[in-house]
């Protein structure tokens, strides 16, 4: 397994992170086994955010209290705060959670806009003063819109970036990776699965090899997901002919327009399951389960009819998609599915 230097942080981890947002969804009792599994096997990076309910807190108790030294780990949190109250609250909440005196890596998470030194905001003045108290090491931002991402990047201020990459990246994404590494600038990369889209853990990982300023947090919630990360940890994926091959096939069938499953456009005023309903055609074909088409699903779908146009996600989408014309085109697939006239698995 390849050792990563993320940039300018001088942190050498292997290319192999953890993603905690899935372990919210299970039990403490679950969580720390798996999250001291991942550590036994080799993995050193972990990723979370205050927004991730109570994931801080299950990174604590798995890792707090002497279980490991501080050291020997990476964590990497985030807060969603706009105000420097809230910032402040946040830090600290995470560091109690955490069981930890210091942050390795602290996030602006979702970033809307670039914070810089200055601002009246205070945003950005407030990393600079945590770093200095020694609550935070190294400062860092998460975004998914690419112009916000270029611009984290390219204004000096900020020592990571973390940004949705999969082998799905297009021509822009890709030149956003090299650009990184052209500032010397740790990448940490989302959403490798592509929100579930992406089902070749191999092809994944063979991917984010090419890149040496990248670290991939795998979302991770069972052990068997946990298994085949580690796998890579003696005999790491490469980018062969046939890997590439593969790769092209699903990057033509997936180009263009497509939920990545975020659910930053939620809530929907009128209760409708975006980022699932929004990509149900995608999941019927490569995600094929009967599922899908349980009378829950059925429900779910059928308040696509409810949208009343109002805008609201538009404006909250990362990926600027035309939400309401693709509900629609997902609601019509799947009533061809239901009628019969497609096969699901």
């Amino acid at each position: 397994m390849k050792q990563v230097t993320l940039g300018k942080t001088g942190i050498t981890v292997p290319q192999n992170g953890f993603g905690a947002l899935p372990i919210q969804r299970v039990t403490l009792s679950e969580a720390v086994p798996i999250l001291r599994n991942a550590y036994a096997g080799g993995m050193r990076f972990f990723d979370t955010a205050r927004a991730y309910s109570d994931s801080e807190e299950k990174l604590g108790a798995a890792f707090g209290d002497g279980y490991v030294r501080r050291e020997e780990i990476i964590i990497a949190t985030k807060t969603p705060a706009k105000t420097p109250e809230d910032f402040w609250k946040d830090l600290e909440t995470s560091l109690d959670k955490l069981k930890t005196d210091y942050i390795d890596i602290y996030q602006f998470h979702l970033m809307g806009e670039c914070w810089k030194p200055g601002e009246a905001n205070g945003m950005y003045d407030c990393m600079l003063k945590a770093k200095e108290q020694g609550k935070i090491r190294h400062i860092g931002g998460t975004a998914h819109k690419l112009g916000v991402a270029r611009e984290i990047v390219t204004s000096g201020f900020y020592e990571t970036l973390q940004y949705p990459i999969s082998y799905l990246a297009d021509d822009k994404e890709i030149e956003l990776m090299r650009l990184t590494a052209e500032h010397d600038m740790g990448l940490i990369c989302m959403k490798g699965m592509a929100g579930g889209l992406i089902s070749n853990a191999k092809a994944a990982m063979a991917f984010i090899n090419q890149y040496d300023n990248a670290v991939p947090i795998w979302g991770i919630q069972r052990q068997s997901e946990l298994t085949e990360w580690l796998s890579f940890m003696e005999e790491t994926p490469v980018m062969d002919e046939e890997t590439a091959a593969f790769i092209r096939k699903e990057q033509e069938e997936l180009k263009g327009e497509f939920c990545r499953g975020c659910g930053y456009c939620m809530p929907c005023t009128v209760g409708i399951q975006i980022n699932q309903c929004n990509r149900m055609s995608l999941m019927l074909r490569r995600a094929p389960s009967k599922d899908w088409l349980s009378e829950y699903w059925q429900g779910e779908m059928a308040k696509v009819d409810d949208c009343i146009g109002c805008g609201a996600c538009l404006s909250k989408c990362p990926y600027e998609l035309d939400i309401p014309r693709l509900l629609k085109k997902n609601l019509a697939d799947y009533r061809e599915v239901l009628a019969g006239n497609r096969s699901v698995s």
